[in-house]
């Protein structure tokens, strides 16, 4: 079935993981619990420090850590993909190489942001990036975040680096997916819950996922239904997913919403750091109704 792609070790669910906070420092032992709960629902990955994990808010010890922790406890039971970017491309060498030393799977490496550097900027900052490490890259593309797309030419480019094995694609473009999966042999993992089935059908492999800390089993069923041609089950999980991550992740910034919903379920303290808030009682009774819409409470 269709090309085979550099990437396919990180085909299906990795979940975005938060990073638990209590007291106003990394919650370890609340971590360690979720990696066992991905685990135990049979994801296939987890993607620590990444956006949902309020990267940039971590101090350099604690990313480094928080990492770390991940390669350790996961302990061969996920594959782990460290998010390791940085608008400086010196501070995204030092961080991949410690997720190496660490033991990660991967590197997962959001585009230089605030910079805005030019397109052959972007591509001299990942081959940088790619060629001080053996880890497998997967470039993060997320443009209402970082304030500038990579054009799927120069990710194609990108490509041809042989360590540079896939695209975390949050554009919402399913041409420039398109353009990626017809122009390049790199996978493609969907960065938007709600583009997951949709890029499948192009020929992507999977998601990072951020509804995956709430029901990876959910997001699983989707995923692995569309592989086994099981298209109307997949279908009737995407809608019913579609609808949650619609009402969850309306109610604020990711992750403000997604602690808030695991604070209810008993999972987090629902701690967020500054200078993200967490929600107001009003939003929490939305939230409340969607969780209980869903069947989660």
């Amino acid at each position: 079935m269709g090309q085979v792609r550099k990437g396919e070790q990180f085909a299906g669910l990795s979940t975005a993981l938060m990073t638990p906070f209590k007291n106003g420092q990394v919650d370890e032992a609340a971590f360690k619990k979720l990696i066992d709960l991905q685990v135990e629902a049979g994801a296939d990955g987890i993607v620590p420090c990444g956006t949902t994990g309020e990267s940039p808010t971590l101090t350099h010890e604690e990313h480094d850590r928080v990492i770390e922790l991940a390669c350790q406890h996961s302990a061969g039971r996920l594959k782990v993909i460290a998010g390791t970017g940085s608008n400086s491309t010196a501070e995204a060498i030092r961080l991949t190489k410690a997720a190496e030393k660490a033991g990660a799977d991967g590197a997962l490496v959001v585009a230089p942001y605030y910079n805005k550097p030019m397109m052959d900027g972007m591509y001299a900052h990942y081959k940088a990036i790619a060629e001080s490490t053996s880890l497998p890259i997967v470039v993060y593309n997320i443009p209402g975040r970082t304030g500038k797309n990579i054009e799927p030419d120069v990710i194609c480019k990108m490509g041809e680096i042989k360590n540079i094995v896939a695209v975390k694609e949050s554009t919402g473009s399913m041409d420039q997916s398109s353009q990626i999966l017809a122009g390049s042999d790199l996978t493609i993992l969907s960065g938007d819950d709600s583009l997951t089935l949709p890029l499948m059908a192009l020929g992507g492999s999977g998601v990072i996922s951020v509804v995956g800390n709430i029901v990876p089993k959910d997001v699983k069923a989707m995923i692995d239904a569309f592989k086994a041609g099981k298209l109307e089950e997949a279908q009737v999980w995407h809608y019913r997913l579609f609808n949650f991550c619609r009402d969850l992740l309306s109610l604020s910034t990711n992750p403000i919403p997604v602690k808030a919903a695991m604070q209810l379920l008993g999972r987090d303290t629902g701690e967020v750091r500054l200078p993200l808030l967490p929600l107001d009682d009003k939003l929490m009774a939305s939230l409340k109704k969607t969780l209980t819409t869903y069947g989660l409470m």
